[in-house]
């Protein structure tokens, strides 16, 4: 990474099918206000991580990192079968902005910043955006499970035996942490990453807007 890409300190977030979405138009936000974890969901493995144990949670160096389009590498190329047995290709949603999305059921983090991953897919469901997890560890029946508890609506990609998700980020980006957000911008390159769970809504939200508002 450069030095001229932009780092900021982290403070401390059943699959719809695929489809094509209507373009968002306007500005980003010109300032991020933090947004804290009040709102996580009360279940043990997520009051561990906020207790400090941090069970179940590879840790991250907790930064926002926004590439240049001038320094952003080729497009990522991927593809997988979602928890409900659905095929997806990077090819499917050509042209739109997306937010990947690197998680696993038992990652305490994921289960905190998973309402607040799905408040930003809702935000922006009607803009050409495309939410898709890659669960690193689970099987297709728990990533379910997942999905349905916190109420997740957009696909997952089983990635646990081959990783081929992964490994095709993982020539662009590293991943080292779990969780880890990108945003792609239209062309399928790494925008962002945010290393470590969301804060709150409107960091997540923010760059999903810089990436709507550039050229295509």
């Amino acid at each position: 990474m450069s030095r001229a890409s932009r780092i900021h300190p982290i403070r401390n977030g059943r699959p719809s099918r695929l489809r094509p979405l209507g373009r968002l138009g306007g500005a980003a936000l010109a300032a991020v206000l933090a947004v804290g974890l009040s709102a996580c969901a009360p279940d043990a493995v997520s009051e561990s991580f906020l207790s400090g144990e941090n069970t179940g949670y590879v840790a991250a160096d907790g930064a926002i990192v926004e590439i240049p389009v001038a320094e952003r590498g080729e497009p990522v190329e991927f593809a997988g079968v979602t928890e409900h047995g659905e095929d997806f290709d990077s090819a499917d949603i050509a042209g739109q902005v997306a937010v990947v999305n690197f998680w696993y059921a038992g990652c305490a983090p994921c289960r905190v910043e998973a309402p607040d991953l799905e408040a930003v897919w809702q935000e922006h469901s009607d803009a050409d955006v495309q939410f898709i997890g890659i669960n690193t560890r689970d099987q297709a029946d728990t990533a379910a499970a997942f999905a349905d508890e916190f109420g997740i609506t957009y696909p997952s990609l089983i990635d646990v035996d081959t990783a081929e998700a992964k490994l095709a980020f993982a020539k662009v980006v590293p991943i080292s942490a779990t969780p880890t957000t990108l945003v792609l911008d239209k062309q399928g390159r790494v925008a962002a990453k945010i290393i470590g769970p969301i804060d709150g809504t409107s960091v997540l939200s923010t760059l999903v807007k810089d990436a709507l508002a550039e050229d295509s």
